[in-house]
């Protein structure tokens, strides 16, 4: 009686649905572009010899193993090393994925739900099967316990159904999210025989059990952290691994500054690093390892969008909250001198939250499509930016930035502030405008002091606070500042995350990428009609649209960018003949040689 029970209740939930075949992949737009039998990636050399020890420096600290909760500070590498996916991403595409620990699935035509089928192989690193049943446990614990991330994607799941012990199904909102499904297929997997709810919520030093290729070898709290390859790792040899994961060992060291990192680099105690700093790339690689060619300076195609790295105004407190201060702000930053004087003139001003790519609203007037998504939000655009006319202001050189500041001034007298000698104060408060900029890294603290002068100029106090990275990333979680840097990352298939950054729900939550406090019905429907549209034209408009909305509102400096990856690294490392969409990854690199 019970199991016709739940076969009545399975046909009555897909009954008027239609479904697609079983499939090996699912592309936010179109259809994978691999074949079901594909061998490997692409971009990877199937044939790369294995063994030795990759030594990576982090700049910072850690706390804790467990990188899916709020508390502390998580170690790098948890989530690509120990806890897998259902799903991975295909490196040459905008949003595709192929199965892993998921085999094969099934996804509703309108996208209303998604049957994972699991592979029978796939095992925790300590030898206990992975089911549908841990797959249902991780969603729950996520979902309730999760990162506010990473709850906002899976309260949107509206049935959890363990059709066997390696088929689950989630129905999902129907509300036409597209890319929920996909969000699913990159769910982490937790071993439910490993956590209670109270255990997930802790931070923890216990070396984690995960599905993943490299277990937790060693840890010094705070200074380092080994992960060595699991020799019964279940998934070596599926197409999706091919040619990745090709040492034995992965070591992150950790440093207070980067001068320390950069420092260990050239002792030969890092192998590989990403180089962000100009002025070191043009310079700092003077060194008898390069001109021995013992260390390799390389640049490297990169075609994901830059992402939006800014000067970060947080709009929920005064004088931040007035956009004509943010505007004055905006004029008076002086990119064309502090790319000469710091950077070696090797940056380029970001200009769009998709630069670099064809999702970028810059230079090109909003479409029929995008300004009927902005019509019911006159206000939200400005003029400029519709038309695909605006440029941040740049100073020309030698004019040494006046004609900004003098525009800056006006602004700022339409905001009520007049100067009382050489401050500038509230004209009924004579309360003086002055903020702090939260620093993390000596970096920014110097790009903030080159920002000082101008704003000194104009009657504004500008302190720099400097704090060590357990303080930082406390402040940042409570948006406890009122100024400070970040970089929004990007990818050619913006959806959920979104929401945590640019969404009025998250201005309000703790621990969002939400920085600036940003409210606004119109960004909201940009972001809806991102997640709703079903071709390719109809996303690109959407994410266009949103790009204006944002840019017109004022949130932050926006700053600058490289055209291309640079890295720098030990000759003995070797790496495939071609790249992702991503640039150079790491996890398919190999050792040739002695170090």
């Amino acid at each position: 009686m019970k199991t016709a029970w739940i076969c009545a209740l399975l046909v009555m939930l897909s009954c008027g649905v239609s479904h697609a075949e079983p499939t090996h992949g699912i592309a936010m737009h179109g259809a994978p572009a691999l074949a079901a039998e594909f061998p490997n990636f692409p971009h990877v050399n199937p044939n790369a010899p294995r063994g030795g020890r990759l030594n990576l420096g982090v700049q910072g600290t850690f706390d804790t193993l467990n990188p899916l909760n709020i508390k502390g500070i998580a170690a790098q590498g948890l989530r690509e090393y120990v806890y897998e996916s259902l799903m991975v991403r295909g490196p040459d595409e905008a949003f595709t994925l192929y199965g892993l620990i998921a085999e094969r699935i099934d996804v509703r035509a309108d996208r209303g739900s998604i049957t994972f089928h699991l592979r029978k192989a796939a095992r925790f690193s300590d030898g206990e099967p992975l089911t549908a049943a841990d797959v249902a446990f991780s969603h729950a614990i996520l979902k309730d316990k999760g990162n506010p991330i990473l709850r906002g994607y899976y309260n949107k799941v509206r049935e959890v159904a363990i059709l066997d012990p390696h088929t689950i199904r989630f129905g999902l909102e129907p509300a036409g999210d597209r890319e929920l499904p996909l969000i699913m297929g990159l769910m982490p997997v937790l071993p439910r025989h490993k956590f209670t709810d109270q255990s997930f919520e802790r931070t923890t030093l216990e070396p984690p059990v995960g599905s993943g290729p490299y277990v937790v070898a060693s840890i010094d709290t705070g200074r380092s952290l080994l992960y060595r390859r699991n020799p019964n790792y279940w998934a070596h040899g599926l197409p999706v691994l091919k040619g990745r994961f090709n040492f034995d060992e992965v070591r992150y060291e950790y440093f207070r500054d980067s001068n320390a990192l950069f420092e260990a680099f050239k002792a030969g105690a890092i192998d590989a690093r990403f180089e962000e700093d100009p002025g070191r790339w043009a310079q700092g690689y003077r060194i008898p390892a390069v001109e021995s060619g013992r260390i390799l300076q390389r640049d490297f195609a990169i075609a994901l969008p830059a992402g939006m790295s800014a000067l970060v105004f947080n709009t929920r407190k005064a004088p931040f909250n007035d956009a004509r201060v943010r505007r004055a702000l905006i004029l008076a930053f002086d990119f064309s001198w502090i790319n000469r004087n710091l950077y070696h003139s090797l940056y380029a001003r970001t200009q769009s939250l998709f630069e670099r790519s064809a999702l970028a609203s810059t230079g090109r007037p909003a479409d029929a499509a995008e300004r009927a998504l902005l019509a019911p939000f006159p206000d939200a655009v400005t003029e400029e930016i519709m038309a695909g006319r605006f440029l941040l202001p740049d100073s020309r050189e030698g004019n040494n930035n006046r004609d900004n500041l003098k525009n800056a001034a006006q602004l700022l007298r339409e905001a009520g502030y007049v100067l009382d000698g050489a401050k500038l104060v509230q004209a009924a408060t004579r309360q003086p405008l002055a903020f702090e900029f939260l620093a993390r890294t000596r970096g920014q603290e110097r790009l903030l002091l080159t920002f000082q002068e101008p704003l000194k100029q104009l009657g504004i106090q500008l302190s720099i606070r400097q704090v060590d990275d357990a303080q930082y990333w406390a402040r940042l979680k409570d948006y406890d500042f009122d100024m400070m840097q970040w970089l929004w990352p990007a990818s050619l298939s913006p959806g959920n995350e979104q929401v945590n950054r640019w969404g009025s729900a998250s201005a309000g939550e703790p621990n969002t990428r939400n920085y600036a406090g940003v409210k606004s019905k119109a960004a909201d429907a940009m972001i809806d009609a991102i997640l709703r549209a079903e071709t390719a034209e109809q996303f690109t408009s959407a994410v266009r649209a949103l790009d204006r909305v944002i840019m017109s509102g004022d949130y932050f400096i926006p700053l600058f960018h490289v055209k291309r990856q640079w890295i720098a690294h030990w000759r003995h490392l070797k790496f495939p003949p071609r790249t992702g969409l991503g640039g150079a990854d790491f996890d398919t690199w190999w050792m040739e040689g002695d170090k």
